[in-house]
C-alpha cells in the first residue's frame, strides 16, 4: 500500500490503518487540509504524504465557494429540479421530500428565488411565486434564509439543511400544504339569533373556538381553502368529548405551543351556524362586571334546564370560568353540608359546635379572625362561615364521603360533562387525615370553577342536579351528564334555608341587598400558597337565575365576587 512513515514515538507501536470495506477509513481535523489515518495508536499520516489518501478541504469557507454553493442551490430549485436541489444540502432525503412537497401538496409554481448580500456563510433570498389550487390562485411572497456549510468527509460545501429554508415558519419535520382547512368556521348566535363576536363580547374568544373545533364540521359550514404550516405529528382532531378538561385539549393538540398556522388564504370558508343558549343581555352585563375587575370570571346558567346565560373572564385568554381548577373555599360547604345534614351530623336550627379552633389530622383549622359561636345553631355557622363547624365532623365522615355526594349528587368529578365546549368539571378526589378535613371547606385537593359553584348552588335550589349546556343536546344529540340522585325534601329544604338566611342575614348579605326574597348565596375565600390575599367566590340564585364568580386574589367574596354576581342576578330579574 505504499511507503508510510512511522507513528510518532507513543510506545513505538506501529499498527496498521483499520479498513472498512476494502478502503481506509479517514476523518477530517485540524486547521490546516491535512487528512488523519485512523491508527489503533493514533499514528497519522502527513497530509499529501499518502498516494491512496485524498486531501479534504477543510477551514473557513470563501465567498466564492458559499456564492456558488446558494446559486447553484436556488437555480436548482428554481428550475423545478428538485433532485439537483437537494443534492446540494448536506441532507438529500428531507430536503427531496419537502421541495417535492412544496410543488406538489403546497401548489407553489412560477417561483422566482433573488439571492440578497450574503452575511458570511448566510446567504439571505427573497421568494415569489404563485400557490394556484384548483381554480383558485394567489401570489405568495417572502423572505428566507440559508446557510453553507463544509461537509466533514470530504470537505465539500453545501447548504446546510433546515425545513426553515424553504420557509422561515417551517420547523424541521413540518410540512406546507394546500387545501380546504381542517375546521370550517362557524357562525355563532345568541339564544336570541344575533351574531356572537369577540368585538362585542371579548370573552367569547375561546368559546368560540371550542365552538368552531366541535360544530365546525356538524354545522353546515364549508372550509376554506388556505396554504397552511401542518406541524410535525399534527393531526386535524375532530372534538373528542367535549366534556373534557383542559389537560385532555392540550393531548389532542401539541397545541397552544405550535399550531398549524396559516400562512396564506386563498378563499373563505363558508361558515355553518351553531345557535347557543347566551342571553345578549346577560352577557353584554357578564363582560361589563368581569371588567371592573383583574382576573374575574363568572357564569349564569338557568337551575330548571341548565342553559348557560352568560361567560365572562376578565382575562380574555384562558377560560377560567369554563376551564379554571381552583380551590373555591367556603363555597364548597353548600356541598358539604348537604352531607353533613344527610348523614343526620347537622340540622338547620339545632345547636352546632363552631369553637375558635378545631385539630384533625394533625392540622390546627381557624376561623376568620379566630371568632366563635357559642351555643349556636348550624344555620348561624353557615351564615357567618364558620370553618370549625365543619372541620369538628371530620372524624364522623369515611374518607370517600363528600367525594360520593359531590358526584352521586351534585354530577361533580366525574368528567363527562357535554356542554358543548371544553370544560373542567371539577374535582373533589378521596383523601384521608389533615386532607380530608380541608375538603370540607373548599380547600386540600377540591379544585371548581365557576361553572361548577353555578351549577352547585343551581342543585340546591332545585334539588336535582342538572348539567348545565351551551348547546342544545338535540343540536348533535350529545348525552348530558345526569346525577345517580336528588335530594331528599328534607335535605333541599334545610339546604335552601341555609342559603336563604347567609344571603338575609349572614357573609351574603351587602351584595344580595334587595335581591329577596326567592334567593339564596354562599360566600368564600380560598387561601392559594404564595399569594397575598386570597381569591375571593360568591355563589347566589335569585328565582330561576343562578350564578357564581370568583376573583383571584381578591380577598373577600362578599366583597369582590359578590358584586359581579349580584349584578347579574339583577339583570336578569
Amino acid at each position: 500500500m505504499g511507503n508510510r512513515r512511522r507513528a510518532p514515538e507513543r510506545g513505538r507501536t506501529k499498527t496498521k490503518p483499520a479498513v472498512i470495506g476494502g478502503m481506509i477509513a479517514v476523518v477530517v481535523g485540524g486547521a490546516g487540509f491535512g487528512v488523519y489515518a485512523l491508527y489503533g495508536g493514533g499514528a497519522v499520516a502527513d497530509a499529501g504524504s499518502s498516494s491512496d489518501a485524498k486531501s479534504v478541504k477543510s477551514g473557513p469557507l470563501s465567498a466564492a465557494e458559499v456564492k456558488s454553493t446558494a446559486t447553484a442551490f436556488l437555480t436548482a430549485w428554481q428550475s423545478g429540479d428538485v433532485e439537483k436541489a437537494a443534492a446540494a444540502t448536506n441532507d438529500v432525503t428531507a430536503a427531496r421530500t419537502l421541495l417535492t412537497g412544496y410543488g406538489k401538496e403546497a401548489y407553489v409554481e412560477d417561483v422566482t428565488l433573488t439571492a440578497r448580500k450574503r452575511s458570511g456563510d448566510a446567504v439571505p433570498f427573497a421568494v415569489k411565486g404563485t400557490v394556484a389550487y384548483k381554480t383558485l390562485s394567489k401570489p405568495l411572497a417572502y423572505e428566507s434564509e440559508l446557510t453553507v456549510v463544509r461537509r466533514a468527509k470530504d470537505g465539500k460545501p453545501l447548504v446546510d439543511w433546515h425545513a426553515a429554508v424553504v420557509h422561515p415558519e417551517l420547523e424541521d419535520g413540518d410540512k406546507l400544504v394546500t387545501g380546504e382547512a381542517g375546521t370550517p368556521p362557524v357562525k355563532a348566535l345568541d339564544r336570541d339569533g344575533g351574531e356572537l363576536t369577540t368585538a362585542k363580547y371579548p370573552s367569547l374568544g375561546t368559546v368560540l373556538d371550542g365552538l368552531r373545533e366541535k360544530y365546525g364540521k356538524k354545522a353546515g359550514g364549508k372550509a376554506g381553502v388556505e396554504l397552511r404550516v401542518i406541524r410535525a405529528g399534527s393531526e386535524d382532531a375532530e372534538g373528542g368529548k367535549d366534556g373534557k378538561d383542559a389537560a385532555d385539549a392540550k393531548k389532542t393538540d401539541a397545541s397552544d405551543k405550535n399550531p398549524d398556522k396559516t400562512l396564506l388564504e386563498l378563499s373563505e370558508g363558508t361558515p355553518g351556524t351553531v345557535r347557543t343558549t347566551l342571553s345578549p343581555a346577560l352577557q353584554a352585563t357578564a363582560e361589563q362586571e368581569v371588567a371592573a375587575k383583574s382576573k374575574a370570571s363568572a357564569v349564569m346558567i338557568r337551575p330548571s334546564t341548565g342553559e348557560i346565560l352568560a361567560v365572562a373572564n376578565s382575562g380574555h385568554g384562558f377560560n377560567t370560568a369554563f376551564q379554571g381548577s381552583l380551590a373555591p373555599g367556603s363555597t364548597m360547604k353548600i356541598v358539604t353540608a348537604s352531607l353533613l345534614i344527610e348523614k343526620g351530623l347537622a340540622s338547620t336550627n339545632k345547636e352546632h359546635p363552631c369553637p375558635k379552633y378545631s385539630t384533625y389530622g394533625g392540622w390546627k383549622f381557624q376561623n376568620d379572625d379566630k371568632f366563635e359561636i357559642k351555643d349556636g345553631t348550624f344555620k348561624a355557622s353557615f351564615a357567618r362561615s364558620c370553618n370549625t363547624a365543619f372541620i369538628t365532623q371530620a372524624k364522623k365522615l369515611s374518607d370517600d364521603a363528600l367525594t360520593k355526594q359531590a358526584q352521586q349528587v351534585f354530577g361533580l368529578g366525574m368528567d363527562n360533562w357535554a356542554i358543548g365546549v371544553p370544560t373542567f368539571d371539577g374535582s373533589v378526589p378521596v383523601q384521608s387525615q389533615a386532607q380530608k378535613a380541608a375538603s370540607l371547606i373548599g380547600q386540600g385537593g377540591v379544585r371548581m370553577n365557576p361553572l361548577n359553584m353555578a351549577s352547585v348552588v343551581a342543585t340546591a335550589k332545585t334539588g336535582t342536579f342538572r348539567q348545565p349546556y351551551l348547546v342544545s343536546p338535540t343540536v348533535d344529540d350529545r348525552t348530558l351528564a345526569k346525577g345517580s340522585r336528588s335530594l331528599s325534601a328534607d335535605t333541599q329544604a334545610q339546604l335552601k334555608e341555609l342559603l336563604q338566611y347567609t344571603a338575609a342575614a349572614g357573609t351574603a348579605a351587602e351584595a344580595m341587598a334587595g335581591l329577596g326574597p326567592d334567593f339564596g348565596a354562599k360566600t368564600g375565600s380560598a387561601e392559594v400558597d404564595n399569594q397575598k390575599k386570597p381569591n375571593g367566590w360568591f355563589t347566589a340564585w335569585k328565582g330561576d337565575l343562578a350564578a357564581a364568580g370568583v376573583v383571584q386574589q381578591g380577598g373577600h367574596g362578599g366583597e369582590t365576587a359578590g358584586p359581579i354576581v349580584a349584578a347579574l342576578l339583577k339583570a336578569g330579574s
